[in-house]
């Protein structure tokens, strides 16, 4: 995808192309609690694009703050497509953004199952009133390395549907 750009441009990249469109962003983080703003704000323009951000860890805190229905945390559980959907359209929604990213997973090194090993997290991404959503596979390789892997695929795919 973007292999050949260093981590720290995809970031000033994702900030330059939200300003150009005019975009604010807003992150419901829940596996990776907050770092995917934190890394956004490295970045001295992000405060031209991020208002607020959400880390929505309890599955209360997905419904109260950023308006993820608990219907669809019973039908297809917490760490799903669905889950992240709704968050990241939750969390635009709640900040009158024009992007979010929803993040739910399972960072380990506990919770997996056979249906949902730890590694698997769940993203949503929501542009301008489309959502779509993504799972990884990201392997049981220790929890910061699965929540920054999971940043980086953040990025990576901000990038390519910002361009």
């Amino acid at each position: 995808m973007y292999k050949d750009i260093e981590y720290k441009d995809i970031e000033y990249k994702v900030v330059e192309l939200l300003i150009e469109k005019g975009f604010h962003i807003t992150f419901a983080e829940s596996c990776t609690a907050g770092l995917a703003a934190a890394r956004l704000v490295n970045v001295p323009d992000a405060s031209k694009v991020l208002d607020v951000s959400f880390v929505t860890y309890a599955n209360e805190a997905k419904v109260k703050y950023v308006g993820v229905n608990e219907e669809t945390i019973s039908q297809h559980g917490v760490v799903s497509e669905a889950v992240a959907g709704e968050m990241s359209r939750g969390a635009a929604d709640a900040m009158g953004a024009e992007v979010g990213v929803g993040i739910s997973g399972i960072a380990g090194p506990t919770g997996g199952t056979a249906e949902k090993p730890v590694g698997m997290v769940c993203f949503g991404i929501y542009i301008n009133g489309e959502t779509k959503t993504f799972t990884q596979q990201f392997g049981n390789l220790g929890r910061n390395n699965v929540r920054e892997r999971s940043v980086a695929f953040v990025y990576e795919k901000l990038l390519e549907l910002l361009s």
